[in-house]
């Protein structure tokens, strides 16, 4: 099964075109804390990788089902393996391409 990826020029459109989009952030809370995209049609949702690849049931059940999750991490590795047990329990999940550094990249473009 391929998961889905997006690029930061396509969420960098869909923000401006404010869509109503959830980002789930799978860095460590400092990381998370320390920058994380943030935009007023954006949900934001931190939760460390460790409790998603671990599989714990009560992370899982806080995560909106039903609702595309854009998972997002520094380079896109952790995002993917976790984007993918999310996929296995049904959650439709996106993975950034690139992660957080492909964004800021993306940014300087701008």
């Amino acid at each position: 099964m391929t998961l889905k990826k997006i690029s930061a020029e396509e969420l960098f459109l869909r923000i401006e075109n404010q869509e109503q989009l959830v980002l789930l952030d799978v860095r460590a809370e400092e990381k998370y804390n320390d920058y994380h995209i943030e935009d007023s049609s954006i949900e934001n949702i931190n939760i460390p990788k460790t409790e998603i690849l671990e599989g714990k049931e009560d992370v899982l059940h806080s995560l909106p089902n039903g609702k595309e999750m854009i998972v997002t991490c520094t380079t896109g590795n952790s995002a993917t393996r976790c984007a993918t047990i999310l996929s296995d329990k049904e959650y439709d999940v996106v993975v950034l391409d690139g992660g957080i550094t492909a964004w800021k990249k993306y940014l300087e473009t701008k």
